[in-house]
Formats: structure tokens, C-alpha cells, sequence
């Protein structure tokens, strides 16, 4: 992991003392979001301070215990605005039910006086937006607008926000996701390729058609092997994958905690991602932080964050056939692999690393923290 050094250890510190995360589902069971939070926590505790993590979900689909979560979630602000008002609360919001808990939250926030920041992870929240009510959308307007400090993953969502809620771009600041260091990559030779997909299994992430592309004839020419790490129907996926007779080949063994996923990755030299949407994946960080070759779809900000060619290579959406041939050519050709992880690996290094991530956050908050607090009455 990156060593910070003594003046980062000391802003950091300055940081961690006062702020709390908001993350459906904590870090165990919050997807990408909770990696990134989890990263940023153990990022500060090494600096020998914590940032406060509070679940407003609980379990995916949990229904039973999502509202008692988001409540304890709210009491948790309301004592932290008597023993510690000076705290910064750091919201995490997507788009569906994500967003409907947090427009309770915020309120809480904004009656309670406390200084809050949203941090948009959506795949395309202007189509979920769209989808709502005039009301909600009126409501969600206010809540981005009230924020003291809003983040988007890229300049997309960063549209999104100035010209469709309505938020003063001079209040919104673009911070790309970030995974730790995990060390220079070591050079497989004459190893069996191994292509890894890393996020939930679903028609979005395009799982559909990377099983149909590495069931494709240029693939059953070649030698290697896959693993699709996700949580999602997975027993729906395994069928998919035997009735296409690729049981020997592709394995899918659930969701994988950080540690795994980063074991998987060091043994790995393909990650593949062909989604329909996304905000920024951490897959793909977590691919260029490795120096795999990434193969992935120009959605959402991977456009702004790889060169196609250069630090991987782009398939057009749905197109099993282009994902097929990239696939196939990364396979065969180890000399495109190693130029392409080569490159991958540096680019990481110089946009993506813990330590230039911790830099924005801390100019983020100051940022906030120089803003007047306002008081309950005053609300």
C-alpha cells in the first residue's frame, strides 16, 4: 500500500478525526462503493487514525433490515452533531433506493445542521433521474444543491449534476476511484492466460455476452482459462456457462472479499469488463493498478481514464464478436499483453494511486470544514 508521507500523515490525521462514511451496506457488503471506503479507511488508519464507516442498508435486498439500518444511521449523526459537531459526514449515493434513503438522510443532515458531502456512484443516474416523479425530481434537486460539497467519478456525472440538478459546479469536484498499491506485477512466462471479470454477475456487466465470447469458435482454438468473481445470480450464470461447455474452463466461485480479489489478480493477465453502463468501475482501477490488460466498453468515465490501445483496449457494447477477437488476440499474442500491462501499470501509478486520492479528499475537506456551520435553529 502506499506510504504516505509525514505532511499527508498529518492532514490525513487533521481529516480522519472528523469525518463518517455512509455506505449501502458497509464495506462487506457494499460493492465497489464499500472497496473504495474500505481502501480509504485502511489508507487513514495507517496514517493512526480511523474514518467512521455506518451502514444505511444492510444486505442487498434486505428489506427487513434496511429501514432499521437508515434509522440507526440517522441517530448516529444526530449524536455525532452533540459530541463531535464539528464531524464531516460523507454520503455515499447511487441512483433506485439508494437515493431514496439517502433524501431521508440528507434531510436529517440538513435539519441537524451537519456538514455533508454526496459522492454520486451511479452507472447513469441522469436515466434514473428521468424515470422519477416532477416531485422527486424536485426533491432531488434540493438535496444535491444543499450539499456542501458534491463528487462525481468523471466528467459525465459531472454534467449530470451542473446542468440536469442544478448543482454550482464552483461546490463539484471530479475524484476518480482509486485502489491500493499492490506491487509491480510479476511477468507469467509461458503460463496459461488467465482471464479474470471482477463485479456483480448481471445482463449489465455485460456476463451475458462474455460467456457467448469465450464460447466463441477463435476461442476454443486457443488455451486458457477465466474466473467471473461476483455475488448475483450465480447458479443462473454456472448453467449458462455448462450449457455453453465451458464448465472446465470458467469458474465462478461468488463474491470475493479485497484480499481475494487482489490474489486473483496477481495471478491473473486479463481483466475483462464489457459493460452497458458504468460510472467508473473499480474493476478496471483494480486492472490497471495490477497491469493487466483490460479489455473494456467506453462507458461512463472509461473514456477519460484509458487510451484505447494504449493503456487497454475498448469492445463496442453487445458486440460478443469484437469481444471475442480482443479476447482472442490478447490470448494469443503475449508480446500485446505485456506492452499493454506495462503501460496499464504506469498509467496507475501516476493518476491512480492512494496517495494522490487522499490529496483530493483532504482538499475536499478543508473545503467544507472552511464553510460556516449552521445551527438546528438556524434550519
Amino acid at each position: 500500500m502506499t506510504a504516505l508521507t509525514q505532511g499527508n500523515r498529518t492532514a490525513v490525521r487533521n481529516a480522519a478525526a472528523t469525518v463518517r462514511h455512509y455506505v449501502p451496506g458497509g464495506c462487506e457488503n457494499g460493492g465497489g462503493i464499500g472497496r473504495l471506503v474500505g481502501y480509504i479507511s485502511s489508507t487513514v488508519r495507517e496514517a493512526g487514525e480511523t474514518h467512521l464507516v455506518t451502514d444505511t442498508r444492510g444486505r442487498r435486498w434486505s428489506l427487513i433490515t434496511s429501514p432499521m439500518r437508515l434509522l440507526g444511521a440517522i441517530l448516529m449523526m444526530a449524536k455525532d452533531r452533540i459530541i463531535a459537531p464539528a464531524r464531516i459526514h460523507h454520503i455515499h449515493v447511487a441512483g433506485r433506493g439508494s437515493t431514496a434513503r439517502k433524501l431521508i438522510l440528507t434531510e436529517a443532515a440538513r435539519f441537524l445542521g451537519c456538514s455533508h458531502i454526496l459522492h454520486l456512484h451511479d452507472y447513469d443516474y441522469a436515466s434514473d433521474f428521468a424515470a422519477r416523479s416532477p416531485r422527486q425530481q424536485m426533491l432531488i434537486r434540493r438535496m444535491f444543491q444543499n450539499a456542501d460539497q458534491v463528487v462525481a467519478l468523471g466528467q459525465r456525472d459531472r454534467m449530470t449534476l451542473t446542468t440536469l440538478l442544478g448543482v454550482d459546479e464552483r461546490r463539484v469536484a471530479v475524484i476518480r476511484n482509486c485502489v491500493p498499491d499492490p506491487g509491480a506485477r510479476s511477468v507469467h512466462v509461458g503460463k496459461m492466460p488467465l482471464i479474470v471479470f471482477l463485479g456483480r454477475l448481471s445482463e449489465r456487466k455485460g456476463v451475458g455476452e462474455l460467456l457467448l465470447a469465450l464460447s466463441h469458435p477463435m476461442m476454443k482454438e486457443l488455451q486458457w482459462r477465466a474466473v467471473l468473481a461476483g455475488d448475483g445470480p450465480v447458479e443462473d450464470y454456472r448453467r449458462q456457462a455448462a450449457a455453453l461447455g465451458l464448465s472446465d474452463l470458467v469458474k465462478m466461485p461468488g463474491w470475493l472479499g479485497a484480499d481475494e480479489a487482489q490474489a486473483l489478480c496477481a495471478r491473473a493477465d486479463i481483466l475483462v469488463l464489457p459493460s452497458h453502463a458504468e460510472g467508473l468501475a473499480m474493476a478496471v482501477v483494480e486492472g490497471l493498478a495490477h497491469g493487466l490488460a483490460v479489455v473494456t466498453t467506453r462507458v461512463g468515465a472509461h473514456g477519460e481514464v484509458i487510451s484505447d490501445g494504449e493503456t487497454g483496449v475498448f469492445v463496442p457494447v453487445g458486440d460478443k464478436d469484437a469481444l471475442a477477437a480482443a479476447l482472442a488476440r490478447l490470448v494469443s499474442d503475449p508480446e500485446i499483453r505485456n506492452r499493454l500491462s506495462a503501460k496499464a501499470r504506469a498509467h496507475y501509478l501516476n493518476q491512480f494511486s492512494m496517495k494522490a486520492y487522499m490529496r483530493s479528499l483532504e482538499k475536499l475537506y478543508d473545503a467544507v470544514s472552511a464553510q460556516p456551520q449552521t445551527s438546528v435553529s438556524e434550519r
